[in-house]
Protein backbone atom coordinates (compact mmCIF):
# COMPACT_ATOMS: atom_id res chain seq x y z
CA UNK A 1 0.00 0.00 0.00
CA UNK A 2 2.89 2.37 0.77
CA UNK A 3 4.31 1.77 -2.72
CA UNK A 4 0.89 2.38 -4.33
CA UNK A 5 0.52 5.55 -2.23
CA UNK A 6 3.87 6.78 -3.55
CA UNK A 7 2.95 6.03 -7.19
CA UNK A 8 -0.35 7.95 -6.90
CA UNK A 9 1.44 10.89 -5.20
CA UNK A 10 4.01 11.02 -8.03
CA UNK A 11 1.21 10.89 -10.61
CA UNK A 12 -0.66 13.80 -8.94
CA UNK A 13 2.52 15.91 -8.68
CA UNK A 14 3.34 15.25 -12.34
CA UNK A 15 -0.05 16.27 -13.77
CA UNK A 16 -0.25 19.31 -11.45
CA UNK A 17 2.90 20.75 -12.98
CA UNK A 18 3.51 24.15 -14.56
CA UNK A 19 1.68 23.38 -17.87
CA UNK A 20 -1.59 22.67 -16.06
CA UNK A 21 -1.15 25.70 -13.80
CA UNK A 22 -0.77 27.86 -16.90
CA UNK A 23 -3.79 26.26 -18.57
CA UNK A 24 -6.07 26.48 -15.52
CA UNK A 25 -4.97 29.75 -13.91
CA UNK A 26 -3.53 31.50 -16.95
CA UNK A 27 -6.53 30.42 -19.01
CA UNK A 28 -8.94 31.66 -16.34
CA UNK A 29 -7.10 35.00 -16.10
CA UNK A 30 -7.31 35.36 -19.88
CA UNK A 31 -11.08 34.69 -19.77
CA UNK A 32 -11.51 37.26 -16.99
CA UNK A 33 -9.66 39.98 -18.93
CA UNK A 34 -11.17 38.96 -22.29
CA UNK A 35 -14.69 39.29 -20.82
CA UNK A 36 -13.75 42.73 -19.40
CA UNK A 37 -14.66 41.45 -15.91
CA UNK A 38 -18.20 40.70 -17.10
CA UNK A 39 -19.05 38.22 -14.28
CA UNK A 40 -18.53 40.91 -11.65
CA UNK A 41 -20.42 43.61 -13.56
CA UNK A 42 -23.61 41.55 -13.60
CA UNK A 43 -23.47 40.12 -10.09
CA UNK A 44 -26.82 41.64 -9.12
CA UNK A 45 -28.52 40.22 -12.20
CA UNK A 46 -27.11 36.75 -11.49
CA UNK A 47 -28.68 36.83 -8.02
CA UNK A 48 -32.04 37.82 -9.56
CA UNK A 49 -31.81 34.83 -11.92
CA UNK A 50 -30.92 32.55 -9.00
CA UNK A 51 -33.95 33.76 -7.03
CA UNK A 52 -36.21 32.59 -9.86
CA UNK A 53 -37.18 35.92 -11.42
CA UNK A 54 -36.71 34.52 -14.94
CA UNK A 55 -37.77 30.89 -14.34
CA UNK A 56 -40.02 29.33 -16.97
CA UNK A 57 -41.19 25.75 -16.25
CA UNK A 58 -41.71 25.20 -20.00
CA UNK A 59 -38.05 25.82 -20.84
CA UNK A 60 -35.98 22.76 -21.87
CA UNK A 61 -34.01 21.06 -19.10
CA UNK A 62 -34.65 19.09 -15.93
CA UNK A 63 -34.18 21.42 -12.93
CA UNK A 64 -34.44 25.15 -12.15
CA UNK A 65 -31.47 27.54 -11.69
CA UNK A 66 -31.46 27.28 -7.89
CA UNK A 67 -31.46 23.47 -7.91
CA UNK A 68 -28.72 23.41 -10.55
CA UNK A 69 -26.50 25.67 -8.41
CA UNK A 70 -27.38 23.67 -5.28
CA UNK A 71 -26.42 20.41 -7.01
CA UNK A 72 -23.11 21.93 -8.15
CA UNK A 73 -22.43 23.46 -4.72
CA UNK A 74 -23.29 20.21 -2.94
CA UNK A 75 -20.26 18.66 -4.62
CA UNK A 76 -17.96 21.68 -4.21
CA UNK A 77 -18.97 22.65 -0.64
CA UNK A 78 -17.66 19.50 0.91
CA UNK A 79 -14.55 18.22 2.56
CA UNK A 80 -12.41 20.34 0.23
CA UNK A 81 -13.59 23.36 2.22
CA UNK A 82 -12.85 21.82 5.61
CA UNK A 83 -10.13 19.22 5.19
CA UNK A 84 -8.64 20.62 1.95
CA UNK A 85 -8.09 24.07 3.45
CA UNK A 86 -6.58 22.48 6.56
CA UNK A 87 -4.14 20.50 4.40
CA UNK A 88 -3.17 23.68 2.50
CA UNK A 89 -2.47 25.68 5.69
CA UNK A 90 -0.67 22.78 7.41
CA UNK A 91 1.74 22.52 4.46
CA UNK A 92 1.93 26.05 3.06
CA UNK A 93 1.00 28.25 6.03
CA UNK A 94 -1.40 31.23 6.00
CA UNK A 95 -0.18 32.38 2.57
CA UNK A 96 -1.85 29.37 0.91
CA UNK A 97 -5.20 31.06 1.68
CA UNK A 98 -4.33 34.01 -0.55
CA UNK A 99 -3.78 31.70 -3.54
CA UNK A 100 -7.05 29.96 -2.74
CA UNK A 101 -8.72 33.37 -3.10
CA UNK A 102 -6.91 34.02 -6.36
CA UNK A 103 -8.23 30.72 -7.72
CA UNK A 104 -11.78 31.76 -6.75
CA UNK A 105 -11.61 35.24 -8.33
CA UNK A 106 -10.28 33.75 -11.56
CA UNK A 107 -12.59 30.74 -11.19
CA UNK A 108 -15.71 32.92 -11.34
CA UNK A 109 -14.83 33.90 -14.92
CA UNK A 110 -13.95 30.31 -15.82
CA UNK A 111 -17.29 29.08 -14.46
CA UNK A 112 -19.18 31.71 -16.44
CA UNK A 113 -17.65 30.51 -19.71
CA UNK A 114 -17.77 26.74 -19.09
CA UNK A 115 -21.37 26.76 -17.86
CA UNK A 116 -22.62 29.07 -20.60
CA UNK A 117 -21.15 26.57 -23.08
CA UNK A 118 -22.85 23.71 -21.19
CA UNK A 119 -26.25 25.17 -22.14
CA UNK A 120 -25.24 26.60 -25.56
CA UNK A 121 -24.12 23.19 -26.77
CA UNK A 122 -26.32 20.64 -25.09
CA UNK A 123 -26.46 17.24 -26.73
CA UNK A 124 -28.76 14.24 -26.61
CA UNK A 125 -27.88 10.92 -25.02
CA UNK A 126 -28.78 7.53 -26.52
CA UNK A 127 -32.26 7.81 -24.99
CA UNK A 128 -32.80 11.15 -26.72
CA UNK A 129 -32.70 13.17 -23.47
CA UNK A 130 -31.09 16.62 -23.38
CA UNK A 131 -27.69 16.61 -21.60
CA UNK A 132 -24.98 19.16 -20.80
CA UNK A 133 -21.35 19.03 -19.74
CA UNK A 134 -17.85 19.31 -21.25
CA UNK A 135 -18.16 16.06 -23.19
CA UNK A 136 -21.27 17.41 -24.94
CA UNK A 137 -20.09 20.96 -25.56
CA UNK A 138 -16.85 19.58 -26.99
CA UNK A 139 -18.53 17.44 -29.67
CA UNK A 140 -21.54 19.73 -30.26
CA UNK A 141 -19.43 22.89 -30.37
CA UNK A 142 -16.23 21.66 -31.99
CA UNK A 143 -17.54 18.70 -33.98
CA UNK A 144 -17.47 14.90 -33.89
CA UNK A 145 -13.77 14.85 -34.79
CA UNK A 146 -13.11 16.04 -31.21
CA UNK A 147 -14.79 12.93 -29.76
CA UNK A 148 -11.48 11.59 -28.41
CA UNK A 149 -11.06 14.68 -26.21
CA UNK A 150 -14.66 14.36 -24.98
CA UNK A 151 -14.09 10.68 -24.23
CA UNK A 152 -10.82 11.53 -22.40
CA UNK A 153 -12.78 13.87 -20.13
CA UNK A 154 -15.43 11.21 -19.48
CA UNK A 155 -12.92 8.48 -18.66
CA UNK A 156 -11.10 10.78 -16.23
CA UNK A 157 -14.48 11.78 -14.79
CA UNK A 158 -15.31 8.19 -13.89
CA UNK A 159 -12.49 8.30 -11.31
CA UNK A 160 -12.58 12.05 -10.56
CA UNK A 161 -16.24 11.79 -9.53
CA UNK A 162 -15.59 9.09 -6.94
CA UNK A 163 -16.37 10.20 -3.36
CA UNK A 164 -13.30 8.61 -1.78
CA UNK A 165 -11.80 11.81 -0.31
CA UNK A 166 -15.07 12.98 1.24
CA UNK A 167 -15.72 9.55 2.72
CA UNK A 168 -12.15 9.24 4.01
CA UNK A 169 -12.35 12.56 5.84
CA UNK A 170 -15.85 11.98 7.22
CA UNK A 171 -14.63 8.64 8.58
CA UNK A 172 -11.59 10.36 10.12
CA UNK A 173 -13.86 13.00 11.69
CA UNK A 174 -16.14 10.34 13.21
CA UNK A 175 -13.07 8.53 14.58
CA UNK A 176 -11.40 11.70 15.94
CA UNK A 177 -14.50 13.39 17.37
CA UNK A 178 -16.89 10.58 18.27
CA UNK A 179 -15.29 7.16 18.64
CA UNK A 180 -11.80 7.69 20.15
CA UNK A 181 -12.89 10.17 22.89
CA UNK A 182 -15.56 7.70 23.98
CA UNK A 183 -13.13 4.81 24.30
CA UNK A 184 -14.24 2.97 21.14
CA UNK A 185 -11.35 1.27 19.36
CA UNK A 186 -10.74 2.57 15.85
CA UNK A 187 -9.59 -0.06 13.35
CA UNK A 188 -10.38 -1.45 9.91
CA UNK A 189 -13.65 -2.96 11.13
CA UNK A 190 -14.97 0.30 12.63
CA UNK A 191 -14.01 2.17 9.44
CA UNK A 192 -15.76 -0.46 7.34
CA UNK A 193 -18.94 -0.11 9.42
CA UNK A 194 -18.90 3.67 8.87
CA UNK A 195 -18.42 3.03 5.14
CA UNK A 196 -21.35 0.59 5.02
CA UNK A 197 -23.67 3.10 6.75
CA UNK A 198 -22.65 5.86 4.31
CA UNK A 199 -23.10 3.50 1.36
CA UNK A 200 -26.63 2.67 2.53
CA UNK A 201 -27.61 6.36 2.96
CA UNK A 202 -26.14 7.27 -0.43
CA UNK A 203 -27.86 4.40 -2.24
CA UNK A 204 -31.31 5.54 -1.11
CA UNK A 205 -30.82 8.92 -2.82
CA UNK A 206 -28.64 8.26 -5.89
CA UNK A 207 -30.69 5.43 -7.31
CA UNK A 208 -33.62 7.87 -7.45
CA UNK A 209 -31.96 9.97 -10.21
CA UNK A 210 -31.28 13.69 -10.67
CA UNK A 211 -34.62 14.98 -9.38
CA UNK A 212 -34.25 13.19 -6.05
CA UNK A 213 -30.63 14.35 -5.79
CA UNK A 214 -31.45 18.00 -6.60
CA UNK A 215 -34.49 18.07 -4.28
CA UNK A 216 -32.40 16.70 -1.41
CA UNK A 217 -29.37 18.96 -1.83
CA UNK A 218 -31.42 22.13 -2.47
CA UNK A 219 -32.67 21.73 1.12
CA UNK A 220 -29.31 20.72 2.61
CA UNK A 221 -26.97 23.27 0.98
CA UNK A 222 -28.41 26.54 2.38
CA UNK A 223 -28.81 25.00 5.85
CA UNK A 224 -25.25 23.64 5.97
CA UNK A 225 -23.66 26.94 4.87
CA UNK A 226 -25.68 28.89 7.48
CA UNK A 227 -24.80 26.46 10.29
CA UNK A 228 -21.11 26.49 9.42
CA UNK A 229 -21.07 30.29 9.13
CA UNK A 230 -22.57 30.70 12.61
CA UNK A 231 -20.16 28.14 14.10
CA UNK A 232 -17.06 29.88 12.74
CA UNK A 233 -18.46 33.29 13.70
CA UNK A 234 -18.43 32.11 17.33
CA UNK A 235 -14.76 31.07 16.96
CA UNK A 236 -13.82 34.46 15.47
CA UNK A 237 -15.65 36.33 18.26
CA UNK A 238 -13.87 34.24 20.93
CA UNK A 239 -10.50 35.05 19.30
CA UNK A 240 -11.37 38.53 18.01
CA UNK A 241 -8.15 40.13 19.27
CA UNK A 242 -5.96 38.12 16.84
CA UNK A 243 -8.27 38.21 13.79
CA UNK A 244 -6.62 41.33 12.22
CA UNK A 245 -3.15 39.85 12.77
CA UNK A 246 -3.91 36.61 10.94
CA UNK A 247 -5.95 38.25 8.20
CA UNK A 248 -2.92 40.45 7.45
CA UNK A 249 -0.59 37.43 7.64
CA UNK A 250 -2.52 35.75 4.80
CA UNK A 251 -1.37 38.55 2.47
CA UNK A 252 2.19 38.98 3.75
CA UNK A 253 2.81 35.22 3.91
CA UNK A 254 1.51 34.64 0.37
CA UNK A 255 4.78 35.93 -1.09
CA UNK A 256 7.11 34.39 1.49
CA UNK A 257 9.12 31.25 0.86
CA UNK A 258 8.20 29.52 4.11
CA UNK A 259 7.73 25.79 4.37
CA UNK A 260 5.71 25.22 7.53
CA UNK A 261 5.39 21.48 7.38
CA UNK A 262 8.81 20.43 6.15
CA UNK A 263 7.10 18.68 3.23
CA UNK A 264 9.80 18.04 0.60
CA UNK A 265 7.59 18.82 -2.41
CA UNK A 266 7.41 22.48 -1.41
CA UNK A 267 11.10 22.80 -0.91
CA UNK A 268 10.68 26.22 0.69
CA UNK A 269 9.92 27.67 -2.73
CA UNK A 270 7.24 30.33 -3.23
CA UNK A 271 6.11 28.58 -6.43
CA UNK A 272 5.24 25.50 -4.38
CA UNK A 273 2.90 27.53 -2.14
CA UNK A 274 1.22 29.05 -5.21
CA UNK A 275 0.69 25.61 -6.79
CA UNK A 276 -0.59 24.26 -3.48
CA UNK A 277 -3.12 27.09 -3.11
CA UNK A 278 -4.33 26.83 -6.72
CA UNK A 279 -4.51 23.02 -6.46
CA UNK A 280 -6.57 23.13 -3.26
CA UNK A 281 -8.68 25.92 -4.78
CA UNK A 282 -9.42 23.82 -7.85
CA UNK A 283 -10.31 20.89 -5.61
CA UNK A 284 -12.60 23.14 -3.60
CA UNK A 285 -14.50 25.12 -6.26
CA UNK A 286 -13.82 22.89 -9.31
CA UNK A 287 -13.60 25.91 -11.66
CA UNK A 288 -12.27 24.69 -15.00
CA UNK A 289 -12.44 21.03 -13.99
CA UNK A 290 -15.77 20.39 -15.73
CA UNK A 291 -18.01 18.86 -13.07
CA UNK A 292 -20.30 21.88 -12.51
CA UNK A 293 -21.26 22.16 -16.22
CA UNK A 294 -22.81 18.70 -15.95
CA UNK A 295 -25.21 20.01 -13.27
CA UNK A 296 -25.79 23.44 -14.81
CA UNK A 297 -26.27 21.86 -18.24
CA UNK A 298 -29.47 20.29 -16.87
CA UNK A 299 -31.00 23.67 -15.94
CA UNK A 300 -34.39 24.69 -17.36
CA UNK A 301 -33.47 27.65 -19.55
CA UNK A 302 -33.25 28.84 -23.14
CA UNK A 303 -30.64 31.46 -22.22
CA UNK A 304 -27.13 29.97 -21.89
CA UNK A 305 -25.67 33.22 -20.50
CA UNK A 306 -28.21 33.21 -17.70
CA UNK A 307 -26.95 29.85 -16.44
CA UNK A 308 -23.34 30.99 -16.76
CA UNK A 309 -24.12 33.94 -14.49
CA UNK A 310 -25.70 31.65 -11.88
CA UNK A 311 -22.79 29.21 -12.05
CA UNK A 312 -20.19 31.94 -11.45
CA UNK A 313 -21.62 32.44 -7.94
CA UNK A 314 -20.26 29.00 -7.04
CA UNK A 315 -16.60 29.93 -6.39
CA UNK A 316 -17.69 33.06 -4.48
CA UNK A 317 -19.85 31.03 -2.08
CA UNK A 318 -17.57 28.02 -1.96
CA UNK A 319 -14.08 29.51 -1.72
CA UNK A 320 -14.39 33.19 -0.81
CA UNK A 321 -16.92 32.44 1.95
CA UNK A 322 -16.73 28.84 3.19
CA UNK A 323 -12.97 28.23 2.67
CA UNK A 324 -12.16 31.60 4.27
CA UNK A 325 -14.26 30.65 7.31
CA UNK A 326 -12.31 27.40 7.71
CA UNK A 327 -8.95 29.08 7.19
CA UNK A 328 -9.60 31.85 9.71
CA UNK A 329 -10.86 29.34 12.31
CA UNK A 330 -7.64 27.32 11.98
CA UNK A 331 -5.39 30.39 12.03
CA UNK A 332 -6.88 32.41 14.91
CA UNK A 333 -6.95 29.41 17.26
CA UNK A 334 -3.26 28.74 16.58
CA UNK A 335 -3.80 24.98 16.06
CA UNK A 336 -2.02 25.09 12.69
CA UNK A 337 1.28 25.59 14.58
CA UNK A 338 0.63 23.60 17.75
CA UNK A 339 -0.77 20.26 16.60
CA UNK A 340 0.56 17.44 14.45
CA UNK A 341 -2.84 16.41 13.10
CA UNK A 342 -3.87 17.29 9.56
CA UNK A 343 -6.90 17.27 7.33
CA UNK A 344 -10.24 17.42 9.06
CA UNK A 345 -8.66 16.72 12.47
CA UNK A 346 -6.89 20.10 12.30
CA UNK A 347 -10.23 21.88 11.79
CA UNK A 348 -11.70 19.83 14.63
CA UNK A 349 -8.86 20.95 16.92
CA UNK A 350 -9.71 24.59 16.07
CA UNK A 351 -13.37 24.09 16.96
CA UNK A 352 -12.49 22.29 20.20
CA UNK A 353 -10.09 25.07 21.23
CA UNK A 354 -12.73 27.82 20.99
CA UNK A 355 -15.97 25.95 21.73
CA UNK A 356 -15.06 23.34 24.38
CA UNK A 357 -17.23 20.20 24.67
CA UNK A 358 -19.76 21.21 21.99
CA UNK A 359 -17.43 22.54 19.27
CA UNK A 360 -16.34 19.17 17.91
CA UNK A 361 -19.89 17.86 17.76
CA UNK A 362 -21.05 21.00 15.98
CA UNK A 363 -18.28 20.52 13.42
CA UNK A 364 -19.16 16.84 13.04
CA UNK A 365 -22.74 17.81 12.20
CA UNK A 366 -21.51 20.30 9.57
CA UNK A 367 -19.07 17.75 8.16
CA UNK A 368 -21.75 15.06 7.97
CA UNK A 369 -24.07 17.36 5.97
CA UNK A 370 -21.22 18.62 3.75
CA UNK A 371 -19.95 15.13 2.98
CA UNK A 372 -23.25 13.34 2.50
CA UNK A 373 -24.60 16.03 0.16
CA UNK A 374 -21.36 15.73 -1.85
CA UNK A 375 -21.87 11.98 -2.12
CA UNK A 376 -25.22 12.58 -3.83
CA UNK A 377 -23.94 15.05 -6.46
CA UNK A 378 -20.77 13.25 -7.50
CA UNK A 379 -22.69 10.10 -8.38
CA UNK A 380 -24.69 12.12 -10.92
CA UNK A 381 -21.46 13.32 -12.57
CA UNK A 382 -20.11 9.78 -12.84
CA UNK A 383 -23.31 8.42 -14.39
CA UNK A 384 -23.24 11.22 -16.98
CA UNK A 385 -19.67 10.25 -17.94
CA UNK A 386 -20.56 6.55 -18.28
CA UNK A 387 -23.72 7.45 -20.21
CA UNK A 388 -21.63 9.36 -22.75
CA UNK A 389 -19.16 6.51 -23.13
CA UNK A 390 -21.43 3.45 -23.13
CA UNK A 391 -24.98 4.76 -23.55
CA UNK A 392 -27.68 6.08 -21.21
CA UNK A 393 -29.20 2.63 -20.73
CA UNK A 394 -26.00 1.51 -18.99
CA UNK A 395 -25.31 4.59 -16.83
CA UNK A 396 -26.88 3.04 -13.69
CA UNK A 397 -24.02 0.53 -13.51
CA UNK A 398 -21.74 3.35 -12.38
CA UNK A 399 -23.71 3.70 -9.14
CA UNK A 400 -22.74 0.17 -8.07
CA UNK A 401 -19.06 1.00 -8.62
CA UNK A 402 -19.64 4.32 -6.84
CA UNK A 403 -21.16 2.71 -3.74
CA UNK A 404 -18.28 0.19 -3.60
CA UNK A 405 -15.77 3.08 -3.71
CA UNK A 406 -17.34 4.48 -0.52
CA UNK A 407 -16.06 1.40 1.33
CA UNK A 408 -12.57 1.93 -0.18
CA UNK A 409 -12.53 5.59 0.85
CA UNK A 410 -13.47 4.72 4.43
CA UNK A 411 -10.66 2.20 4.87
CA UNK A 412 -7.63 3.80 3.14
CA UNK A 413 -5.19 6.65 3.84
CA UNK A 414 -5.83 10.39 3.39
CA UNK A 415 -2.79 11.00 1.17
CA UNK A 416 -3.76 8.25 -1.26
CA UNK A 417 -7.34 9.51 -1.60
CA UNK A 418 -6.52 13.21 -2.00
CA UNK A 419 -3.76 12.53 -4.55
CA UNK A 420 -5.98 10.16 -6.54
CA UNK A 421 -8.79 12.70 -6.94
CA UNK A 422 -6.34 15.59 -7.46
CA UNK A 423 -4.69 13.71 -10.30
CA UNK A 424 -7.90 12.90 -12.17
CA UNK A 425 -9.28 16.40 -11.60
CA UNK A 426 -6.17 17.66 -13.40
CA UNK A 427 -6.82 15.32 -16.32
CA UNK A 428 -10.46 16.49 -16.52
CA UNK A 429 -9.31 20.14 -16.65
CA UNK A 430 -7.23 19.62 -19.81
CA UNK A 431 -10.11 19.01 -22.27
CA UNK A 432 -12.49 21.33 -20.39
CA UNK A 433 -10.19 24.37 -20.48
CA UNK A 434 -8.87 23.66 -23.98
CA UNK A 435 -12.37 23.59 -25.48
CA UNK A 436 -13.50 26.58 -23.41
CA UNK A 437 -10.59 28.76 -24.58
CA UNK A 438 -11.24 27.81 -28.22
CA UNK A 439 -14.96 28.68 -27.96
CA UNK A 440 -14.62 31.76 -25.71
CA UNK A 441 -15.43 34.19 -28.59
CA UNK A 442 -18.75 32.38 -29.13
CA UNK A 443 -19.64 32.88 -25.46
CA UNK A 444 -18.90 36.60 -25.67
CA UNK A 445 -20.99 36.91 -28.83
CA UNK A 446 -23.89 35.21 -27.01
CA UNK A 447 -23.36 37.43 -23.96
CA UNK A 448 -23.52 40.64 -26.02
CA UNK A 449 -26.83 39.52 -27.56
CA UNK A 450 -28.24 38.58 -24.15
CA UNK A 451 -27.32 41.83 -22.39
CA UNK A 452 -28.55 43.89 -25.34
CA UNK A 453 -31.97 42.23 -24.95
CA UNK A 454 -31.83 42.82 -21.20
CA UNK A 455 -31.49 46.59 -21.67
CA UNK A 456 -34.48 46.85 -24.03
Amino acid sequence: MAKLDGIIADFASFVWGLPLLILLTGGGLYLLIYSKFLPYRYLRHSIEVLRGKYDNPDDPGEINHFKALSTALASTIGMGNIAGVAVAIAIGGPGAMFWLWVSAVIGMATKFFTNTLAVMYRGRDTKGELQGGPMYFIIEGLGKKWWIMAAFFSVAGLIGALPVFNVNQLTQAINYILLTPNGIEVDFTSNLIVGLILAAITSVVIFGGLNRISNTVSRLVPAMVALYFLSVLIILIVNFEVVPKYFTLIFTDAFAANNYSGEPFLGGVLGGIIILGIRRGAFSNEAGIGTAPMAHGAAKTTEPVREGLVAMLGPAIDTLVVCTLTGMAILVTGVWQTTDVNGVSLTAAAFDASIPVYGNYLLLLCIAIFSISSLFSYSYYGTKCLSFLLGAERKHYYNYFYVLSILIGATTSLSMMINLIDGFFALMAIPTMTATLIMAPRVMKEAKKYFAKLKI
